[in-house]
């Protein structure tokens, strides 16, 4: 299922990671593995990254969001999303 997550990371907490020099490799560990189809990073309510993946089963959420928890000390929000094509999808479900 394509899911979007938004990690919204503790400003002190990912300080701390910046500076160490460990953001760089913490967050190419995440792309490896995750594969994401779409990452944005924005300044919103602090350093948040944004992505878009596909989640192949529920039981993924703690190994995913735990890093973030952990290092950062990140709020993390899932939720599930849609692209054209799986709404037009959808949408002709409903005829």
């Amino acid at each position: 299922m394509r899911m979007m997550m938004k990690a919204r990371m503790d400003t002190q907490m990912s300080n701390q990671v910046t500076k160490g020099g460990a953001m760089p490799q913490s967050l190419k560990s995440t792309l490896e593995r995750l594969k994401p189809e779409a990452a944005y990073f924005t300044p919103e309510g602090g350093r948040t990254m944004i992505l878009v993946f596909d989640m192949q089963d529920s039981s993924q959420l703690p190994s995913i969001a735990d890093p973030f928890f952990q290092e950062m000390g990140a709020e993390v929000t899932f939720e599930p999303v849609m692209n054209l094509d799986d709404l037009q999808k959808g949408l002709s479900a409903l005829r």
